[in-house]
């Protein structure tokens, strides 16, 4: 017979894991290892989205554990708060020096900043902004102040006008005599244009509208010679105006639309020819001479267009090409093709034209091809050329100018001594051929004969910065001066290298020139 003694079972360690939740602990007792997810099934704890568990829920359990549930809870929050106004002083040329004018009221403006809030265990942790959106835009005080320099006078021929901190501006006769047209301050510099005898000027400005998709108005001033009030013309949402030479009273138009995406706005690439009434702005006429089109690639820039002096030919430029507007069928006739320059930015290159007085050739920018292994697209190289109103010839006549090389052809005139007639070309000449395109890029200003030999700098001189670009330049009607902006300013450079500074408020733009 064989005895057996009875030996007891040894008892399994107990597991004891403390639980942190809704406000209280407990302990829990278990005998085999869980995870903390299957725990807290065990203790019947359900879990939010945003709640959070320590340690995480596939950790094993240990003897001595303390398992802790943070309920969390998010709240949106709202509020509206004023964007103060800033004060901001502006040179105005049209006071004494030192003089002091309120231009604008300062209005502060309101925005809407919304938050995420975080409630952990009842407990409201620091708010964490999420949106921020201006609902009403602060408008800035702005004080005029007469300028304290002084310039000496410049006689001027002809009429010359400028916009200086979005105000219209004419010189005659004398540089000391310049006087401003509009004191709103709200153009918008899309279009500024004398007619040819310089009595009446063609502007856009931005309007106080509410309505959605609105770019700006057209506006006339009839006689720049005193203070003629500016009368409202029909059209709006004007992306390219101009005076059509030879007919009084007339325009011609495109148009667009805004857009909230770069770069603003969409233009329709049409073209309208208008007669007015300069007394009232009202509409005598209108013709569509283009119907509303892609415009090629890039088309959303616009098209761009320049009357010959004659008023009998329109040239357009778009994209990557150049040449005549059909007037008698809409047809856009190609007079040159240049490789399509990519900006790799939300903007779209475009040439600028020039007419010679006699109307018969087109001076322009072109887009070279590579200089090396890049893309036709991304060349750096950009020729001032010339072709006549036929496409039957192009010629390159600087190489290398720059993007905004901006070329002019000047009125004729005749030499002392000579029965001939004769001319000159100018334009912007870069620094830095292989950055022209830069916001910071340098040029130099060039006049040249009209078939670009004899070329010579004139302005700025030796050792000084550079003209920064794009801008426009503007002949003297007697072709002996040129106007360009320089450091925010307006100046007139005699052909002889001769410069003179005719403003000081440091905020001139668009200079036009006429007889």
């Amino acid at each position: 017979m064989w005895l057996t003694a009875c030996v007891p079972t040894p008892e399994s360690p107990k597991i004891l894991v403390a639980l942190v939740a809704d406000g209280r602990e407990r302990t829990f007792e278990y005998e085999s290892p869980v995870t903390v997810g299957e725990f807290l099934r065990d203790a019947e704890i359900e879990k939010g989205e945003l709640d959070r568990v320590s340690p995480p829920d596939f950790t094993q359990i240990a003897d001595g554990m303390k398992v802790t549930v943070v309920r969390v809870r998010e709240e949106n929050e709202c509020e509206q708060n004023e964007i103060p106004y800033r004060q901001r002083t502006v040179l105005n040329e049209a006071l004494s020096a030192g003089e002091e004018l309120l231009g604008q009221a300062g209005q502060n403006g309101m925005e809407q900043v919304c938050y995420r809030v975080s409630i952990e265990d009842g407990v409201r942790r620091d708010p964490v902004e999420i949106n921020r959106v201006t609902l009403i835009a602060p408008q800035d005080e702005v004080i005029y102040v007469g300028p304290t320099g002084q310039l000496d006078p410049v006689p001027i021929t002809g009429t010359l006008a400028y916009i200086s901190n979005n105000n219209a501006w004419v010189m005659r006769g004398s540089s000391t005599a310049k006087r401003p047209i509009t004191t709103t301050s709200d153009l918008d510099k899309r279009v500024f244009s004398l007619s040819a005898n310089g009595r009446q000027l063609l502007f856009t400005r931005n309007a106080n509208d509410d309505r959605e998709n609105f770019l700006n108005e057209l506006w006339l001033v009839n006689d720049t010679t005193n203070d003629s009030e500016p009368v409202q013309l029909v059209p709006e949402d004007v992306l390219y105006a101009d005076w059509i030479p030879g007919q009084e009273n007339s325009i011609s138009y495109s148009t667009g639309e805004s857009r909230a995406e770069p770069p603003g706005w969409r233009a329709f690439n049409d073209l309208w020819m208008m007669r007015i009434d300069p007394q009232s702005g009202e509409s005598l006429n209108i013709n569509e001479v283009l119907e509303p089109s892609q415009g090629g690639l890039y088309g959303w820039w616009g098209t761009v267009y320049e009357w010959s002096p004659n008023g009998q030919a329109l040239a357009w430029v778009q994209a990557e090409s150049l040449g005549l507007v059909n007037l008698e069928n809409g047809e856009l006739e190609p007079l040159l093709q240049f490789p399509l320059f990519n900006t790799r930015a939300d903007w779209s290159w475009r040439a600028n034209v020039s007419w010679s007085p006699d109307g018969s050739r087109i001076l322009t920018t072109v887009h070279g091809a590579p200089v090396g292994s890049e893309p036709p697209e991304f060349s750096p190289v950009f020729n001032v050329a010339a072709t006549d109103t036929e496409g039957s010839f192009q010629a390159d006549i600087v190489t290398n100018a720059g993007i905004w090389a901006s070329p002019q052809y000047s009125p004729m005139f005749t030499r002392p001594g000579s029965e001939f007639p004769s001319g000159y070309l100018t334009y912007l000449q870069a620094r830095d051929i292989a950055n022209s395109i830069n916001d910071k890029a340098e040029y130099d200003l060039i006049v040249a004969d009209r078939d670009g030999s004899n070329k010579r700098k004139i302005f700025p001189p030796e050792g000084q910065p550079g003209l920064t670009a794009p801008q426009e330049l503007a002949w003297s009607p007697d072709a002996r001066q040129i106007a360009v902006i320089y450091q925010g300013n307006l100046w007139v450079v005699d052909i002889d290298g001769i410069a003179y500074q005719l403003t000081l408020d440091g905020g001139a733009s668009k200079p036009v020139w006429a007889s």
